[in-house]
C-alpha cells in the first residue's frame, strides 16, 4: 500500500468510525426529548431529509436533477425500506430499553443474510450460518428474561421490524448497485415526515425539544450518513461493516454512562453472546478479504 493509500485508508476509517460515533447518538436524543413519538418523527423527518437532499444537491451539482430523473422502481424500494425502519427504529428506542433494541438490532448481517438467500438466491457462508445461530441464541437468552410490560415488548417488535427493514434495504441496495442512495434516504425522511403529520403535534413541541430535535436530525442522521457516505468509499467493504457496528455497543453505552438507563440482567447475558457473533464474523470476513489470492486462511 503506497502512502498515498495509507493516507486515504486512515481517512476513510475516520469518516465512517465518527459515522458510527453520530449514528451511536440516537438513544440519547430520543430520551432527553419529551415530545411524544409522532412528533419527533415527523419534525426529524423533515430536518434529516433537508439535511441529506443538500448533500445530495452539494455532491451532485449539476446531475441532481438528472440523477433524480433516473430513479425507477429499486430507488421507491429502498425509500420505503428506510422509511420503515426510521419509525420502527426510533419506535423501538422509545418504547424498550436501548440496550434491547440495539442487540435485535445487531443480528442485521444474519437477518440480510437470509433475506439475500430467499429473494436473489445468493447462498450465505458457513461462517455466517454459525454466526447467525450464535446470534439468534443470544437474541433468544434476552427474550426469555423478565419483560418490563407490554411495552417493553411493543419496543421488541419495532426492533425486529427495523432490523427485517434494514435487511430488505441492504439486498436492494446489493441487487441494484445503482440506485441513488441519498436522494432516496432523503425521500424516505420527508415520508416518514408525511406518514406521521396526522398523528403528530409539532405546535406542541418546546422550544428546548426543538433545538433537539433539530440536533437529532442533523447530527444524528444527516451528518451519520454524509461521513458514511464520503468514508465507505476510501476503504474495503467489510472494513466499513466493521466499524459502523461500533454504534451497536455503543448506542446503549452512552444511555447508560449519561442517563443511568442499566439493561436488565437477561440483556447482559445475552447481548454481549449476540455481539461476539457480530463483530466475530466480521473480523473474519475482514481476515478472509486481507489475504492475498492464493494463499489460505488457517
Amino acid at each position: 500500500m503506497t502512502l498515498a493509500e495509507q493516507k486515504q485508508h486512515r481517512v476513510g476509517v475516520a469518516y465512517v468510525a465518527l459515522s458510527a460515533l453520530a449514528w451511536s447518538s440516537s438513544g440519547i436524543f430520543v430520551r432527553l426529548i419529551h415530545a411524544d413519538l409522532m412528533t419527533i418523527l415527523f419534525c426529524r423527518g423533515i430536518v434529516s431529509g433537508c439535511g441529506v437532499f443538500a448533500l445530495f444537491l452539494y455532491i451532485e451539482r449539476g446531475r441532481a436533477f438528472r440523477t433524480i430523473g433516473s430513479m425507477r422502481g429499486p430507488s421507491l424500494a429502498a425509500t420505503l425500506f428506510s422509511t420503515a425502519a426510521m419509525i420502527s427504529g426510533i419506535g423501538s428506542i422509545y418504547y424498550t430499553s436501548v440496550a434491547d433494541a440495539m442487540v435485535i438490532y445487531a443480528t442485521v448481517p444474519f437477518v440480510t443474510a437470509g433475506v439475500a438467500y430467499v429473494f436473489i438466491k445468493e447462498r450465505p457462508s458457513v461462517t455466517t450460518m454459525v454466526a447467525s445461530s450464535v446470534a439468534l441464541l443470544g437474541v433468544i437468552v434476552m427474550l426469555t428474561g423478565e419483560s418490563g410490560g407490554g411495552g417493553s415488548w411493543l419496543g421488541k417488535v419495532l426492533a425486529a421490524i427495523m432490523t427485517l427493514m434494514v435487511a430488505g434495504l441492504a439486498v436492494v441496495m446489493r441487487q441494484h448497485r445503482n440506485v441513488p442512495m441519498l436522494p432516496a434516504m432523503a425521500a424516505s425522511a420527508w415520508l416518514c415526515s408525511f406518514v406521521t403529520f396526522w398523528f403528530a403535534s409539532p405546535g406542541s413541541v418546546s422550544a428546548g425539544d426543538t433545538g433537539l430535535i433539530i440536533a437529532f436530525g442533523l447530527v444524528q442522521n444527516a451528518m451519520g450518513l454524509s461521513l458514511y457516505t464520503f468514508g465507505s468509499r476510501l476503504i474495503p467493504a467489510a472494513d466499513a461493516s466493521l466499524l459502523t457496528a461500533l454504534e451497536v455497543p455503543l448506542t446503549p453505552l452512552w444511555v447508560w454512562i449519561f442517563l443511568k438507563e442499566t439493561p436488565s440482567a437477561a440483556t447482559m447475558i445475552g447481548g454481549p453472546i449476540v455481539l461476539f457473533a457480530l463483530f466475530g464474523h466480521i473480523l473474519l470476513e475482514v481476515r478472509r478479504n486481507r489475504v492475498p489470492a492464493g494463499v489460505a486462511v488457517n
